[in-house]
């Protein structure tokens, strides 16, 4: 993978100022994120074997209501990740277990321009992850979602 500056990302004045904030992109965790709206489930299989969730601040999940793209400046998205837990009563169900997980997308067109508007933050038990981790956020989104600005999930209707 390239470094940040071979892939024109340059760490914000925030990410270098406060060791709460994602490396890159200078994302943090929003407050009251998890009062957000439902955008979608999902199940990731093994070997990461999660139950996921995703999230919308009003301007994100009116978006995905609407079918707007590109998603508007003022997004923002949130994937929350568990370990899935079989059952231990139903052979058929699961549930979630320890979180593994919290992640951000930031759609600002003009901060984010060298990732076509898009900010991104991992974090494990409030803190951000590695500036590797970081480093394949936005090649990921965008060998996956090209198509649909660069968000993968899709509307569960």
């Amino acid at each position: 993978m390239s470094s940040s500056n071979e892939i024109g990302i340059t760490p914000t004045t925030n990410s270098a100022a406060n060791g709460n904030a994602s490396p890159i992109y200078g994302v943090t965790i929003p407050s009251g994120y998890r009062e957000w709206q439902a955008i979608a489930p999902s199940l990731e299989a093994p070997p990461l074997d999660e139950l996921r969730i995703i999230l919308g601040n009003p301007a994100g999940f009116q978006a995905f209501r609407e079918g707007t793209l590109p998603f508007p400046d003022g997004t923002i998205l949130a994937k929350v990740a568990w370990k899935r837990v079989p059952s231990t009563f139903s052979t058929t169900a699961s549930f979630p277990g320890q979180a593994t997980t919290v992640q951000f997308m930031v759609k600002d067109s003009k901060k984010y321009a060298a990732t076509d508007g898009w900010g991104f933050g991992r974090f494990v038990n409030g803190k951000p992850t590695s500036l590797a981790e970081h480093k394949t956020c936005f090649a990921c989104h965008q060998s996956l979602a090209k198509d649909h600005d660069f968000v993968i999930t899709r509307y569960a209707q």
